[in-house]
Formats: structure tokens, sequence, C-alpha cells
């Protein structure tokens, strides 16, 4: 895959500036948490969103929570959501896998491995 706009949608702004040095390629679009993500994707000037980057413990409305709220939105459905976990947080990995999100990855990580998650996905 080769996405043309990402949604990050992590309530670290140190990540927020790691992934846009990493997808330099790709517009990226920012979320601090759920809620604002749900917002970014309700613009029209973000309908094009291709894939999301997702952390899982946010305040407000966390990975999990936001999760369900694109799965259960037809138009939105499709978007393959990356999941970013803390390292020692499998499970949370696995319960964003079953909730419906295409791959995930575990931090710290490094620009090869997001690149090779995200090549890995399928259109």
């Amino acid at each position: 895959m080769k996405p043309k706009k990402v949604l990050v949608v992590d309530d670290s702004k140190l990540l927020h500036k790691i992934f846009d040095l990493m997808l330099r390629n790709c517009t990226v679009v920012h979320a601090g948490d759920g809620v604002d993500g749900l917002e970014k994707l309700a613009k029209a000037e973000n309908a094009d969103v291709d894939l999301i980057l997702l952390d899982m413990n946010m305040p407000r409305m966390n990975g999990l929570q936001f999760l369900a709220q694109i799965k259960a939105d037809k138009a939105k459905a499709a978007i393959p959501v990356i999941v970013i976990t803390t390292e020692g947080k499998e499970a949370d990995a696995e319960r964003g896998i079953k909730a419906g999100a295409s791959a995930y990855l575990r931090k710290p990580f490094k620009n090869e491995e997001l690149l090779a998650v995200i090549e890995g996905l399928s259109a």
C-alpha cells in the first residue's frame, strides 16, 4: 500500500513530529485523541484519508473506542488501521486486531518497521 493521506491519532506530540518525518511522501493529518480523530475524519477535506495510525492509550476516547466508531461507519470501515501499542501491551494490540485493525506496531519502532507494515497492507 502506498498511502496518500494518513490520519495519525496519538496524544504524543513527539510521535506526531516523528510521523511527519517518516511519512514525508504523504499528507499527514494530526489528531490528539479519538474524539479529535473522529472530528478530523468528518471534515470534507479529509474524506480521502486512506490509512489511520492509532495509539491505544489516549485521553477522552481511547483507540478501541475510536476503532469501534470507525468500523461502525460504512463509509470509513474500509480504511486500514494500524494500532500502535506500547511495548508490553500486546493484549491491547490483540484487542485492536479483533476490533478490526489491519495490523499493529509496538513502540518503540524503527522507520523501516513502520514502512514494512504499511507496505504489507492491501489497498
